[in-house]
């Protein structure tokens, strides 16, 4: 299945009057495929984002280095502590384990179970309960299909509502009801995590009773963007620098002004600029027959690093670059929603526009901008490549 592979996402909301969220959730990916731990510490505020930190990250930690569960849970239980008053557990906590994007592994204690989709609707998937250093855990193991989506959540999510627009929260049918009646194969795992987390924050009245956060995993196929930013450094590697560009499958975008006129050359099409600013910050896309974007290169770019960035963390720009038409916003859906796989080519050649000492713009920040944005695509769990000439 190496046409396949897995992406991740989460998105969490705060109980309301906390500053901390009690929820966590810890990714690794490895030659093997990835982990995802979402852990709910006791409580909330300080105390449990401090036992959900730590859940998440000695279970991750622990799985990242081949160690079975039993020894993954008895660790959690014998180093963590137990509330003294109630006597209960530190933190409840789901794992999903994707072996070889062929095989999905999930333990779960306590949290509510897991939602799997398949083919868009509710796949009851097979379950095993057994104790483990005295915790009743439940395991399934899963052969993949392209498409399968999983979404694992706290129990803030099933309480959603409770006392303010419903009488026992949203319980797990109507959760799986609301997935099924949204989901459309196109809808990345992060879409996925923000309509559930958005609609439980909506039933909360903008005031969340308990932390609440809701992770997705979604299987699909690869899917390739070539993002052409910048003439090479020597002449006589353009023919080259833009045959290879072209020769790969998938999007082909290009971004920068002399980058769109050489382009245009080589295809011998014309270059239809456009004066229209949908957002005032981003200049105007053009259109080159056989190019699927053409954007202008630095300022477009640096607003695609802004919202790379702000995905890897508060992601509060989500909505914003999801809906709208500017440049950023298209390079962001294509790069951060479309693709699994991002081969930049990057021309090294010094643009005489930026010399200008009046403009923020120089080499350097052009190529600390590629840098900064390949990071941030790896963060998200992309595979990228970078040519540079």
């Amino acid at each position: 299945m190496n046409d396949l592979c897995v992406e991740s996402a989460y998105k969490s909301i705060i109980k309301y009057g906390e500053e901390l969220c009690g929820d966590m959730v810890q990714t690794v990916r490895d030659d093997d495929g990835i982990i995802l731990v979402l852990a709910d510490g006791l409580g909330s505020g300080v105390k449990a984002n401090i036992l959900a930190t730590l859940t998440s990250k000695i279970i991750c930690t622990m799985m990242a280095a081949k160690m079975s569960i039993e020894e993954c849970v008895s660790t959690i239980v014998e180093t963590l502590p137990v509330c003294k008053m109630r006597g209960v557990a530190y933190a409840t906590f789901t794992i999903i384990k994707i072996n070889n994007n062929d095989e999905a592994h999930i333990i779960q204690y306590d949290n509510p179970a897991v939602i799997m989709l398949r083919n868009g609707k509710n796949y009851d998937y097979p379950k095993e309960s057994h104790t483990i250093a005295g915790k009743c855990v439940t395991e399934s193991h899963i052969k993949l299909c392209e498409d399968d989506v999983f979404i694992a959540m706290s129990d803030g999510a099933i309480y959603a509502g409770v006392g303010q627009t419903m009488n026992f929260g949203w319980q797990r049918p109507e959760i799986v009801a609301y997935v099924e009646e949204n989901y459309s194969p196109k809808n990345s795992a992060q879409v996925i995590a923000n309509s559930v987390v958005d609609a439980c924050d909506d039933l909360y009245l903008h005031k969340p009773g308990d932390d609440t956060t809701v992770a997705a995993l979604r299987v699909r196929k690869r899917s390739v963007a070539n993002v052409l930013f910048g003439p090479p450094e020597n002449p006589e590697d353009l023919n080259e620098m833009l045959t290879l560009f072209f020769a790969k499958q998938g999007y082909h975008i290009v971004s920068g002004g002399t980058t769109s006129t050489i382009t245009a050359d080589f295809l011998g099409k014309e270059l239809i600029t456009s004066i229209d600013y949908i957002d005032p910050d981003v200049p105007p896309t053009a259109r080159i027959d056989g190019v699927d974007l053409v954007t202008e290169g630095v300022l477009t770019i640096n607003k695609v690093l802004e919202y790379a960035k702000d995905y890897n963390g508060e992601n509060e720009l989500f909505y914003k670059w999801h809906k709208k038409d500017d440049g950023a916003s298209q390079i962001a859906r294509l790069l951060f929603d479309s693709s699994t796989d991002i081969n930049f080519y990057v021309g090294r050649a010094i643009n005489p526009a930026h010399q200008n000492p009046n403009l923020p713009i120089g080499f350097n920040i052009k190529m600390q901008l590629v840098t900064e944005l390949c990071e941030n695509l790896k963060t998200m769990g992309k595979t990228v490549n970078v040519s540079y000439f």
